[in-house]
């Protein structure tokens, strides 16, 4: 049998998919003959890898299952089954499987192509050999004592951890168990741990640091000075969650509180500030937005009588905010840090922005690192994309936050400490389970920078409503613009010529007007100017592989502007280049996600540089070993980021990874303009139309319910 052939001599995946399936059948033919008892361990681990063959399961998936039969010989089919699919949903985020998933099979959940669940060696076939109630799973996974225990069982080092309730049973790999419970006992005590707070004198603080407005409108929310709550709440404990949408104020909120510390911080030492955030980008943004906050306030603050505040001092205290990689001490090749439970920070106080993209076993760490007496703010955008590792976390703690679900004694004191009376729509019910998170956590409702067209589409398909994001697309202007259907040539096109909004010629202009001077400010000047238009503009996409994947469309990206000469591509190490890091490196001072852009230093040498804040710094490019071309990048990496204009590209056959939080948080990168390429129609609402959850136990450690 021969690979069908195309005038390209190529063929499409779904063709290649099928043809491999059928290649399958053939070799399976024990198939057929499979005994009333059932498939055995090595017809069940030949399907798996069968599955993995075909690219429907990853080699690791089967080859963990593998492992465990080298654990327990005798180890139940149905157990390597569940363990290949449990690892399956580990790569893609999950840190658990619920087993009442695999009561039917499974087709929801992962997603496969039609072959992948009809054909002779596909997922039903499979299914038909397996436990069909929840009953018989549980006795199957429980006949594996080498290969699992029971969550309240010893650990004896088994893989599998059987943990959930009898209701909602989840099965877990052993490590994400462990970070999970560490996690939620550890979030949970923070919150619990209350802190003594001087009422009149923190109401009087800020009073002076919210300067009280006319409400803004009807509704509920409006009758709340949201920020002021986050600030009072914050201090009543060791941790502190603000959530809210971009332009809400997040980190004005977070300055506020910092100046609020120190007006009542009676320390004999000076209190200890730490700014973090998983990206680079992220953290200078953070940094700078704190500081910036800050001055504000001390403006403010100079025409008002009373106690001054050295903010001054603060600022520089504080210092640069750091990676979480960079603050915890990340060593190479290895999952440990320099920093650690048994080694732990020296901190007062942690702000960690952009907390929806810290996954579980970084929070793990974090959480681990933190001095018990420490504070711990965590920021972030709950409806954005979770990190691409296991878990989320963010997610998890501000489920509910939109209802509130505030106690009488919150409410009592939000009333004395920070003079906000909440409507009865945000009181906990009398029937619902309170959880001491739920009263940490304050979500941010107004936004000051989405008031227009990018923040009604924004708020649509948060929403899921179709109808509202095709209204959004049609009001007048040109903040709001959809390519659809499109094809990957209009990405090149809008990349060199974009109409109404930045394109990457901009940049260039300046790449390409270096100072005619050898003065080493006016070098520092065109560098900075370089790389702040360069965040001007942006191409977001969903996918690395394939015609629509960062790979082709960075290489069709970089010929057109070759072709409109704008570029001269020589070599790998160009001027011009836009780099991103895809590795940390703590040596080199640089870490996975930084952006920055290749250009000559003063003796003609090319070096890649990039922007903290307004501090520029260089690397050698021979130095750079782990950097990939980034005119066009990822949504998950674009995190942290903002720009003037951004293009969010649809790719077709991709629908495990198009959601409403990925078409959310592209949205939301963007500050002036959007622009949407749909490579076929359909796929904007096909997206929005699928929002995405993550399998998780973490809530059950504070009262919540978990998945």
């Amino acid at each position: 049998m021969s690979l069908p052939k195309t005038g390209r001599n190529s063929v499409s995946h779904s063709q290649a998919s099928a043809y491999k399936a059928a290649q399958m059948a053939a070799q399976m033919d024990w198939l057929q003959d499979v005994p009333a008892t059932g498939l055995s361990v090595s017809q069940t681990l030949a399907w798996l890898h069968a599955w993995s063959e075909l690219g429907w399961l990853r080699r690791l998936d089967s080859a963990l299952a593998e492992q465990l039969h080298r654990v327990q010989a005798d180890v139940p089919p149905a157990v390597l089954v569940a363990a290949a699919v449990l690892a399956q949903m580990e790569g893609r985020g999950h840190t658990c499987l619920s087993v009442n998933e695999l009561l039917t099979p499974p087709t929801a959940l992962l997603a496969w192509p039609t072959e992948a669940v009809h054909s002779p060696q596909g997922l039903l076939a499979l299914w038909a050999h397996l436990p069909a109630d929840r009953a018989g799973w549980l006795a199957t996974l429980r006949a594996a004592p080498a290969c699992l225990r029971e969550a309240s069982a010893p650990d004896a080092g088994q893989a599998l951890v059987l943990g959930g309730t009898a209701d909602a049973p989840l099965l877990y790999w052993r490590r994400y168990r462990a970070y999970e419970e560490r996690v939620g006992q550890t979030l949970l005590q923070r919150a619990q741990s209350a802190v003594p707070v001087p009422h009149a004198l923190a109401r009087q603080w800020l009073d002076r640091f919210f300067v009280s407005a006319a409400r803004t409108g009807d509704a509920p929310e409006d009758e709340t000075d949201w920020q002021k709550l986050a600030c009072a709440v914050a201090l009543r404990a060791r941790l502190s969650v603000i959530t809210g949408g971009p332009g809400t104020g997040k980190t004005y909120t977070a300055a506020r509180l910092l100046a609020l510390l120190l007006a009542l911080h009676d320390g004999a030492s000076p209190l200890r500030v730490a700014l973090a955030a998983p990206t680079g980008k992220a953290a200078a943004r953070l940094k700078q937005s704190i500081d910036g906050s800050l001055q504000a306030l001390k403006a403010q603050a100079a025409g008002q009588e009373g106690a001054s505040l050295d903010l001054d001092t603060l600022i520089q205290r504080i210092g640069a905010a750091r990676t979480l990689h960079s603050l915890l001490g990340a060593r190479p090749d290895t999952r440990q840090f320099q920093y650690n439970a048994a080694h732990q920070l020296d901190v007062d106080v942690l702000i960690v922005d952009e907390a929806s993209m810290v996954h579980l076993e970084m929070m793990d760490a974090l959480l681990q690192a933190l001095p018990p007496t420490a504070r711990l703010v965590l920021l972030g955008d709950k409806d954005q994309l979770a990190s691409v590792e296991a878990g989320a976390v963010l997610g998890d703690v501000c489920r509910d936050a939109a209802q509130g679900g505030y106690t009488p004694e919150t409410l009592r004191f939000a009333q004395e400490v920070a003079g906000q009376t909440l409507a009865a729509c945000f009181h906990a019910s009398a029937a619902s389970e309170v959880s001491a998170l739920a009263q940490q956590t304050v979500m941010l409702r107004k936004s000051r920078r989405f008031d227009g067209p990018i923040g009604q589409l924004a708020l649509a398909v948060n929403e899921g409503d179709a109808a509202k994001v095709q209204q959004a697309f049609a009001l007048p202007g040109h903040a709001l613009t959809a390519l659809q259907p499109s094809s990957a040539q209009a990405v090149s096109d809008l990349a060199a010529h974009a109409s109404g909004g930045a394109s990457y010629a901009d940049y260039l202009q300046c790449v390409n007007s270096p100072p005619a001077s050898g003065d080493v400010a006016a070098h520092a000047a065109w560098v900075k100017q370089v790389l702040k238009s360069f965040d001007r503009f942006r191409i977001l996409c969903a996918v690395h592989q394939g015609d629509w994947g960062t790979a082709a469309l960075n290489a069709a990206v970089q010929k057109a502007l070759a072709d409109a000469g704008w570029l001269q591509p020589q070599g790998e190490w160009f001027t011009g280049r836009p780099v991103m890091v895809t590795r940390n490196d703590t040596q080199l001072g640089v870490f996975n996600g930084d952006v920055g852009v290749v250009l000559p230093n003063l003796q003609k040498v090319p070096k890649a540089w990039f922007l903290d804040g307004e501090q520029l710094r260089s690397v050698s490019v021979s130095r750079l070993a782990h950097a990939e071309t980034a005119f066009i990048m990822t949504v998950h990496k674009s995190q942290g980021s903002e720009f003037e204009h951004t293009a969010l590209v649809l790719p077709p056959g991709a629908a495990e990874v198009l959601s409403r939080e990925l078409v959310y948080t592209g949205i939301t990168r963007a500050r002036d303009k959007f622009t949407l390429i749909e490579a076929q129609e359909g796929l904007l609402q096909a997206a929005i139309a699928r929002p995405s959850v993550r399998v998780s136990g973490l809530r059950q450690w504070w009262g919540g319910a978990g998945q």
